[in-house]
């Protein structure tokens, strides 16, 4: 019998475990994770940023909130041990060119064993699989994106997952060895302040479906399917709140008005500011 602190984590998830690790279940929670627990910063935005314990993050899953990849990844590693899972985290580091970097420690990612066979395991990549992949080289679809698996060279016994260039990066590298919750604890820290972190400096939430993937990044809302890619720029406040609480599924309650009011402000100054900047760039060009 699992924990009861996972109950309200596997309601939001709408999954029944059978209490037996297999690989279809396996692949339920992921699908699952996926489409109703979003990659977001709204607490970084306003300025409480949220801890990265595993027992915290399964609390606000449960609450209807999400994370970035330290707090999906972790709590979502917790429930995977609690059903009887062999997971291992490892340190990993995502990159936005294919020349890649190594494992620099910007992101924790999950290997899984089960019914004798080992799986890349990820649900804090945003627009990564919707489904595990096997721990051997090769290509694959899923939905819209093509992603490619290959042993690391820069990471003995590690891995390298590759995206394809509708991505939001393009390689994530990660390490062999095991590592444990407090191997990340300094870079969350410098990812949920520092000024330059990209968590701190752009809005961002991405729910990953079967057939595509969804993001809200400051005000312009994009879904990246097989046909292709359709982007708007959302001028409402009432509606774009309505597609966090909608669309990509993230319960509010956490936020007063005087949150909503510094969020929407937030989101629009930086907007505009990235409006200006495109279109410098264009005069110069």
């Amino acid at each position: 019998m699992i924990d009861g602190g996972f109950a309200g984590y596997l309601d939001r998830l709408c999954v029944t475990p059978s209490g037996t690790p297999s690989r279809d279940e396996l692949f339920a929670l992921q699908r699952a994770h996926l489409e109703r627990v979003p990659y977001e910063n709204i607490g970084i935005q306003v300025g409480r940023p949220p801890g990265m314990e595993p027992e915290l993050s399964v609390r606000r899953f449960a609450a209807g909130q999400g994370g970035y990849c330290f707090h999906l990844n972790g709590g979502f590693a917790a429930l995977l041990a609690a059903l009887g899972y062999d997971v291992t985290l490892h340190v990993g580091g995502v990159h936005e060119d294919r020349d890649g970097r190594g494992a620099n420690g910007n992101h924790m990612a999950l290997t899984v064993r089960v019914d004798g066979e080992g799986w890349f395991v990820d649900v804090g990549l945003g627009d990564g699989p919707v489904e595990p992949l096997p721990l051997r080289a090769g290509t694959y679809r899923q939905g819209p994106f093509t992603y490619g698996m290959e042993p690391s060279v820069t990471e003995p016994g590690g891995w390298t997952f590759l995206h394809d260039e509708r991505g939001t990066f393009r390689v994530m590298e990660f390490r062999g060895g095991a590592a444990a919750p407090e191997d990340f604890a300094a870079e969350h820290v410098r990812l949920s302040t520092a000024p330059d972190s990209p968590f701190m400096t752009t809005f961002a939430v991405l729910r990953r479906a079967p057939d595509a993937a969804h993001a809200l990044r400051g005000r312009v809302v994009r879904r990246i399917g097989a046909a292709g890619t359709e982007e708007r720029v959302v001028d409402s406040e009432e509606e774009w709140f309505g597609l966090l609480e909608g669309a990509f599924r993230r319960d509010l309650g956490d936020l007063d008005a005087d949150d909503r009011a510094a969020l929407w402000k937030r989101v629009s100054l930086a907007h505009e500011e990235w409006l200006r900047s495109r279109d410098e760039r264009a005069g110069r060009d």
